[in-house]
């Protein structure tokens, strides 16, 4: 990379929030800078996955050196919930003051999607100032409107105009799987050699903790099989599946017990849907240092998605799974990416989304056979170690920003 080379990165959340986009583009923003490049990051003040600003941030911007990197937040409308109208209005209110902040002369402007039409409007701002792009795609927005049913048809195909149109404008797109990299190419139109494929890496370091001491350290019962949801609680997770599977333990002589824990738009509602069933929990978000301890303390680790969400994103909490050595439950679609990293893998299994009761009888069968839970653990660490490191991926950086440098795109 060149020598104090000026990185602009736009994106709609930053630490110290503790999931989602944020981890990832925080870890980036951080490793460049230690790089030697001059880093200065237009986010968001914190507010996901609770989507309520954060207590004792005050203000309409705020400027700070965080880590070495120059961050300045910008006040912006947080949806609660973030659904339709009020998802596209939070995005443009970020979207109006990153394209109209200070962008201190950068080489390369990466921005971060979703959110997709704060992108869009950046992207205006950095075909018009003749910098080099590169758009990280964490999420496809026109497919996840199709996946969860979220808008009209209308507002679906102008998510997809407007996705091609910001895409096809960079200099380089960063996609966090093969299948989404191919799904940019043939749907959205990018040349291929424009894609890059950088994995998601674990942001957390797995604790050493034996599940007992993990369980001692939380506060938590020493005793009984624990499923556990970490993440955010929104409306592609599917959470009532969850729920609907505790309801269908209940009835069991010794039922497992089927932890949600985290925060998010859904939280509220599941909370009402789960009332009244014994072997449903929920934990709100913990500290950053706590969470892989929470990881380590549970037998079996859950992923769920809405029924007919295939393609539209890799769950970031997926790559935390795979490196906390315990086996993974995923109840998604069978073709779709999650199905494929556990096959690849070996690190658990799959049922199909929407189905409470395979999920349950997949959680009884982990509780049935530890020893090929244990075999399942250890593959799974076994593939994180191999594929999703974070060296890995901040070499794949380095050299997609040099790419984007010198490319006649």
């Amino acid at each position: 990379m060149r020598p104090h080379a000026q990185i602009t990165i736009l994106g709609l959340n930053y630490a110290p929030e503790p999931t989602g986009n944020a981890p990832y583009t925080t870890a980036l923003a951080e490793h460049l800078a230690a790089l030697g490049a001059s880093v200065h990051v237009v986010t968001t003040f914190p507010h996901y996955p609770q989507w309520e600003r954060q207590a004792g941030l005050e203000g309409r911007r705020l400027v700070a050196s965080e880590n070495g990197v120059d961050v300045l937040r910008v006040a912006h409308y947080v949806p609660r919930p973030p659904r339709g109208l009020r998802r596209l209005r939070s995005e443009l209110s970020f979207g109006v003051r990153a394209a109209t902040a200070p962008w201190h002369r950068p080489d390369v402007v990466v921005l971060v999607s979703p959110a997709l039409f704060a992108s869009a409007k950046a992207m205006v701002r950095a075909v018009l100032g003749r910098h080099r792009r590169v758009v990280w795609v964490q999420d496809l927005y026109y497919q996840g409107m199709a996946e969860t049913g979220e808008g009209s048809g209308f507002a679906a195909r102008i998510a997809k105009a407007t996705e091609r149109w910001t895409l096809r404008r960079s200099h380089v797109v960063v996609a966090i799987h093969e299948a989404m990299a191919e799904r940019i190419a043939d749907d959205l139109g990018v040349p291929a050699d424009k894609i890059r494929t950088i994995p998601n890496w674990t942001h957390i370091v797995p604790s050493k903790l034996s599940r007992r001491e993990a369980r001692r350290a939380l506060g938590w019962e020493q005793e009984g099989f624990i499923a556990l949801h970490a993440g955010n609680m929104g409306l592609k997770q599917g959470l009532e599946n969850v729920v609907a599977a505790a309801r269908l333990a209940d009835a069991l002589a010794e039922p497992p017990r089927f932890v949600l824990l985290g925060d998010g738009a859904e939280r509220e509602r599941l909370g009402v849907l789960g009332a009244g069933v014994s072997s449903l929990a929920f934990v709100d978000p913990l500290p950053e240092e706590q969470f892989p301890l929470a990881l380590a303390a549970a037998d079996v680790l859950l992923v769920n998605e809405l029924p007919g969400v295939r393609e539209m994103a890799v769950p970031s909490k997926l790559t935390s799974y795979l490196a906390a050595g315990r086996p993974i439950v995923a109840a998604g679609e069978p073709n779709g990416v999650v199905a494929k990293v556990l096959s690849d893998s070996g690190a658990g299994t799959s049922v199909s989304s929407g189905d409470p009761a395979a999920l349950l009888e997949a959680v009884l069968a982990h509780r049935a056979n530890p020893a090929a839970s244990a075999l399942e653990a250890k593959a799974g660490t076994a593939h994180w170690r191999e594929h999703l490191s974070a060296d890995a991926a901040f070499r794949a950086w380095v050299a997609a920003l040099d790419a984007a440098l010198v490319t006649r795109h």
